[in-house]
């Protein structure tokens, strides 16, 4: 298991999550993710310029998703098992991939990506995720990007209320 440590001194780590970019990593997302302490990416990244551009933000964890066949993406693990403070992590592109119930193996979060869900009308999103003593929070961060139904500014929401569908950032439990 690998164990991340926080970049920014006090307080609790904070997680930027991606994924499904498809070789396209847009400037609002870039701007959600500033001042993160890790990156992760559950897969579809498209090209290792993807995974590039995040590290100039943060350290990335990635995993290779489904689309990601050429060789940039070889070294890319299937599943990630990580710490993160006092939190275990695994990052999944594809849930259906998770042989282990992660709460049994004490797994307080599962990030996963792939949901094939029609996204023509959804919004496109990263997540925040908050790594308090507490216990793990996140954050939807709604980006404003231009085409029909999308709004001008970015809206967070607090919590997973609003991202139960699978590939959702999903805390104690695994993915929604």
């Amino acid at each position: 298991m690998q164990r991340i440590g926080r970049r920014r001194g006090a307080g609790s780590p904070l997680v930027g999550v991606i994924s499904d970019t498809h070789g396209l990593l847009r400037p609002e997302a870039v701007a959600a993710l500033a001042g993160v302490d890790t990156i992760v990416h559950a897969g579809d990244i498209g090209s290792a310029e993807i995974l590039d551009a995040l590290r100039r933000i943060a350290p990335v964890i990635a995993v290779r998703g489904n689309n990601d066949r050429d060789a940039w993406a070889a070294a890319l693990p299937e599943i990630a098992r990580l710490e993160i403070g006092e939190t275990r992590i695994w990052v999944v592109h594809d849930l259906k991939e998770l042989a282990e119930d992660p709460a049994s193996a004490g797994v307080g979060v599962v990030i996963s990506g792939h949901s094939h869900r029609p996204r023509f009308s959804l919004p496109v999103a990263v997540a925040r995720l908050h790594l308090a003593p507490a216990g793990p929070r996140a954050e939807i961060v709604e980006l404003a990007v231009a085409g029909p139904g999308r709004g001008s500014r970015p809206t967070r929401r607090r919590g997973l209320d609003g991202a139960r569908g699978t590939g959702a950032v999903s805390a104690r439990g695994g993915a929604r």
